[in-house]
């Protein structure tokens, strides 16, 4: 009988390293924070034996399936492991806790090294995620940072932690800028799954007797879902509003959304969704600015015809205590102004 006892996701952090021994692909949706992917099957060879199961059967799909493994294990510590010390005390996972990271240990162990196999597995783990969500959003703090589009939101919370505030920046998280035209260049979201375990990851390490900083956001970033729970939350938790005028919001966006000028085609198709709402005319102006790079009259009018003209309405729709808001004037969003604005913000919490 084994002398280990089960190691459940609260115990991660007694550990040297985590090894997440799933395909590449199972590892780029979701991974344990800090792991390093040590596949026994990769993708290719995955489909392989997961056919062979299907077609002839569960011993044939071992059999060739256990040489792979035999293989990968073998590159890995000559590679990946080469240089771990007697000590070493990895924990291993798989998805279900099952052969893939079994098999990992096995050979850890008969080298000499203390591993341990995660119980459950990745799917234990995603059990945790969603319940340190659920556990901890209620209890949060929290201050939601709320202004028309340009107020540098993102921006004001980035100046907040550098003065030591606690923030969670849900974009960030999302790889997404929230808004219609706020996809990253070159870079794609992540899945849900990640999405949520980098904002457990982020709620595991908060002060609960201190406020976390948030932007107000829609329960969507993208493609990406909010919890349920954090917008509800979110949405009646204290508002701050940075006031920032149309200038310097103009201005902001200009430098903050300069990119979209070198990719016409992309800016053109995403106004091209307005069309329904803006109609046909006011669109095709939009997309001509757009061909001819034309930005500052682009957005100056999206402002003007499209975020501003509900901003309020929505705001007061959907945050409980925006009456009651805190404002923050800006007539300037360069990087000096949003520093004092992150600590007029700071500066509530004494007045208060």
């Amino acid at each position: 009988m084994s002398h280990y006892q089960p190691v459940r996701p609260a115990d991660i952090s007694r550990f040297d390293a985590i090894v997440d021994a799933r395909s590449p692909s199972e590892f780029a949706l979701d991974h344990i924070p800090g792991a390093i992917n040590c596949p026994v099957l990769d993708d290719e060879e995955r489909a392989i034996v997961g056919t062979l199961y299907v077609q002839q059967g569960a011993f044939e799909a071992r059999r060739v399936g256990g040489a792979m493994v035999a293989a990968n294990l073998a590159r890995h510590l000559r590679e990946q492991f080469a240089e771990m010390p007697e000590r070493w005390k990895p924990l291993v996972y798989c998805w279900r806790g099952g052969m893939r990271s079994g098999s990992m240990v096995q050979w850890m162990r008969l080298v000499g090294w203390d591993a341990q196999q995660l119980a459950g597995g990745y799917k234990s783990f995603r059990r945790h995620v969603i319940a340190q969500i659920e556990s901890i959003v209620p209890q949060l703090n929290l201050r939601v940072v709320l202004g028309a589009t340009g107020s540098a939101k993102t921006r004001v919370l980035q100046a907040l932690e550098a003065q030591g505030a606690q923030v969670l920046d849900l974009e960030h998280c999302a790889r997404h800028k929230g808004s219609l035209l706020g996809n990253l260049p070159g870079v794609e979201q992540p899945s849900q799954k990640s999405f949520e375990t980098q904002v457990a990851t982020v709620l595991e390490q908060v002060d609960l007797s201190r406020p976390l900083y948030v932007e107000g956001e829609s329960a969507r970033i993208g493609r990406i879902s909010v919890p349920p729970m954090l917008v509800a939350h979110m949405r009646s938790s204290v508002a701050i509003e940075v006031a920032a005028t149309p200038e310097a919001r103009l201005n902001y966006l200009l430098r903050d959304y300069a990119y979209l000028g070198d990719d016409v085609d992309s800016l053109i198709d995403k106004l091209g969704v307005l069309t329904e709402l803006q109609g046909k005319e006011t669109v095709g102006r939009w997309q001509d600015w757009a061909r001819n790079k034309d930005l500052p009259h682009l957005f100056g009018e999206l402002m003007t015809l499209h975020y501003d003209p509900h901003y309020e309405r929505s705001q007061s729709n959907h945050f409980t205590q925006w009456d009651q808001r805190h404002r923050v004037e800006a007539a300037a969003l360069e990087q000096a102004d949003i520093e004092r604005i992150a600590a007029q913000i700071l500066a509530l919490e004494t007045a208060a």
